[in-house]
């Protein structure tokens, strides 16, 4: 694959064409936010928080979407790409409630921890104060959409890795839910394979396993990188 060389935060980087800006600043040790991206799911650009400066370019672009190119000049981090990330961490948290004290997954949810980073210990924005329903007719797992940011790693793992396709999205902007088998109760689905993919790669404790106390879900997302290892060696005509 041709390499190509760009510019981020004024250091000159090597990269192979048809990456991305993210992979590109990853596999040079810089630290791009995101909450929607995650190795092995499809990119779809949805949270912004991985929104980076391009030169030339009249407003940031999203780094998971947008191809590396020859000569670009790119900065990942100043005063008002943090300014935007906080500005939408803020709003991620003003939208549904997140009570962190009460949440199974306190101490271990990604939104928590990117809040933390940006400094963040107010919230400039009213609350919708929604009150949300939570669906626990699963009998393993159950779902809160007060917690939910709207990532969508759960419809993407359980459509392309799961291929079950179970959830999908209702609604749109703060009206958005998270439904299963097109609205029905969760625990009713007949495509739910009950695998757990899509709870555990759920960044905050919107998905969670029942029985999990405060603070105690801990989520474990390396089957994600073996389930994809195995499919590229069984590609390539290997013992997968």
């Amino acid at each position: 694959m041709p390499a190509i060389t760009l510019t981020i935060n004024n250091d000159l980087i090597s990269a192979r064409q048809g990456q991305t800006l993210l992979e590109v600043a990853r596999e040079h040790g810089i630290e791009i936010p995101t909450l929607c991206h995650l190795d092995g799911l499809e990119a779809m650009g949805g949270c912004r928080l991985c929104l980076v400066e391009l030169q030339g370019s009249s407003r940031p672009v999203p780094s998971c979407v947008t191809r590396a190119a020859e000569g670009m000049v790119v900065t990942t981090h100043s005063d008002k790409l943090v300014e935007y990330r906080k500005m939408l961490v803020e709003l991620l948290l003003a939208e549904r409630t997140h009570t962190c004290s009460i949440c199974v997954q306190n101490n271990n949810c990604e939104l928590q921890t990117l809040a933390a980073k940006l400094g963040i210990d107010h919230v400039r924005f009213d609350y919708l104060n929604q009150q949300l329903p939570m669906d626990a007719s699963r009998e393993r797992f159950a779902l809160d959409h007060n917690r939910c940011v709207l990532c969508l790693r759960c419809v993407r793992v359980c459509d392309a890795v799961e291929g079950a396709h179970t959830w999908d999205v209702r609604g749109r902007g703060s009206t958005s839910r998270i439904v299963a088998d097109l609205d029905r109760p969760w625990g009713t689905s007949t495509s739910c394979t009950d695998c757990g993919k899509c709870v555990q790669l759920c960044p905050t404790g919107a998905l969670f396993k029942k029985g999990a106390t405060v603070g105690e879900m801990r989520k474990e997302r390396s089957f994600l990188n073996r389930i994809l290892e195995r499919r590229r060696l069984a590609a390539q005509g290997g013992t997968p």
